[in-house]
């Protein structure tokens, strides 16, 4: 906790006063080509949402739903409270079938981002932080996906922070460029088809399946996709910028009420790094944490055991766990 020094100027609610310069690994000049070019892609996409012909109530609500079923279950509670953090445990089947759904989120495979995410963890607000908005906000939020960084490099990364993962066949297989990317292609074709089907039964022509078809498709996938993108990001970006601290992590971590509520819990952001395991990351009675309700509704049909829940008296971090050390990893 040596930076604890640093941030003890800063009065909770206020943004964090210091500033980091970028961590020496990234290449500024070397462009991330694929994630550059799905994050342009779908935003210009998103962009025909203001399309009239492209509008149905049907496609705004699988746009909102999507937000829960592939943000919170997905990413929240698969990627990051369970792969990244082990706060519970799952059938095989359950924890496999979440995955996948996090990988139609487009937030990169499951391995590769539980590494990303404990290395933040790790170096939280230092330079070695992958995506620290102490840099700039910009930075925080998105900048850092569009450049390369020889510490996120794939190998580089699951050697340090992704044993656990990188050792089942089926996280391995999911780093095959291949299978990513035809699983969200799939999710494409599915969204369009239901809904061309639809709209050509109900309609007078095939053009009638058509435009709900393509409706589907942008508000459920498209639409939803960047959505989520910047619901996830706003954790990396907002949440150590502007916020109240519970705990004394040493670091910019906050506690910020908006994200909090938006993205269903992980917004609470300063509780999680004090307690890092812990699968509920509300710790006041007062913040909603979605995410964790899931969780125990899940508990409650026997689906989800073992859950850790914080030492809510305890009123320092909890130590860093050694990132060299895979059965430890978890708990970074």
């Amino acid at each position: 906790m040596t930076q604890l020094s640093s941030y003890a100027a800063d009065r909770p609610g206020e943004p964090t006063s210091r500033s980091l310069p970028l961590p020496t690994t990234v290449h500024v000049r070397r462009i991330a080509w694929p994630s550059a070019i799905g994050i342009v892609l779908y935003h210009t996409l998103a962009l025909f949402a203001i399309w009239p012909w492209l509008f149905s109530w049907t496609g705004l609500a699988l746009a909102g739903c999507g937000c829960y079923l592939f943000g919170t279950l997905g990413i929240n509670l698969c990627y990051h409270r369970l792969l990244t953090h082990r706060g519970f445990a799952c059938p095989q089947w359950l924890e496999r079938t979440l995955a996948l759904i996090g990988v139609c989120c487009l937030q990169d495979t499951p391995a590769r981002w539980v590494a990303t995410h404990r290395m933040h963890h790790q170096h939280s607000d230092e330079q070695s932080d992958p995506h620290s908005p102490l840099v700039n906000f910009f930075w925080g939020h998105t900048g850092w996906l569009f450049v390369e960084n020889d510490d996120t490099q794939r190998m580089t990364l699951f050697e340090h922070y992704a044993k656990d993962l990188i050792r089942d066949r089926f996280y391995r297989g999911l780093e095959k460029m291949g299978t990513w990317v035809w699983i969200n292609l799939a999710q494409w074709a599915i969204f369009f088809a239901i809904g061309f089907v639809i709209g050509w039964a109900t309609g007078d022509e095939m053009l009638d399946g058509v435009q709900f078809g393509l409706s589907l498709l942008l508000w459920g996938v498209i639409v939803r996709t960047v959505l989520v993108w910047h619901i996830t990001w706003s954790v990396n970006s907002v949440t150590h910028r502007w916020g109240y601290q519970n705990y004394p992590t040493g670091d910019g971590s906050r506690n910020n009420i908006f994200v909090g509520i938006v993205s269903n819990g992980e917004g609470w952001h300063n509780n999680h790094h004090a307690q890092p395991r812990a699968a509920r990351h509300g710790h006041r009675w007062w913040e909603f944490d979605v995410t964790w309700i899931t969780i125990k509704v899940l508990r409650s049909v026997g689906l989800v055991w073992d859950v850790l829940e914080p030492n809510l008296s305890r009123k320092t971090p909890e130590p860093m766990a050694p990132v060299d050390d895979p059965a430890q990893q978890a708990a970074v």
